[in-house]
């Protein structure tokens, strides 16, 4: 098995999870308020739980690169004064 293939294979997976999501949420729609990455991460089940040293709020820390790499793309913007993710 190729773990760097199989990895690059999980973040694509997860950049459409998020896209399809995004496009299915009438708050994410251009021009709309956008969620917070908080919400994307949980709505997309990307939160294992509270484990001790590896809490909620530590594990949404990976969803910020896949979200700019979104947004690198042309595919997703940051409202830069609410922080909300919104749509293209």
């Amino acid at each position: 098995m190729n773990y760097e293939n199989e990895g690059a294979a999980i973040r694509e997976q997860s950049k459409k999870l998020v896209l399809s999501f995004m496009r299915n949420s009438p708050e994410c729609i251009p021009c709309n308020k956008g969620l917070r990455q908080a919400e994307i991460f949980r709505e997309c089940g990307f939160d294992w739980g509270d484990f001790p040293n590896a809490e909620t709020t530590k594990q949404q820390y990976w969803i910020v690169a896949l979200l700019r790499e979104l947004e690198t793309e042309g595919t997703v913007q940051r409202d830069s004064d609410t922080k909300y993710w919104r749509l293209r």
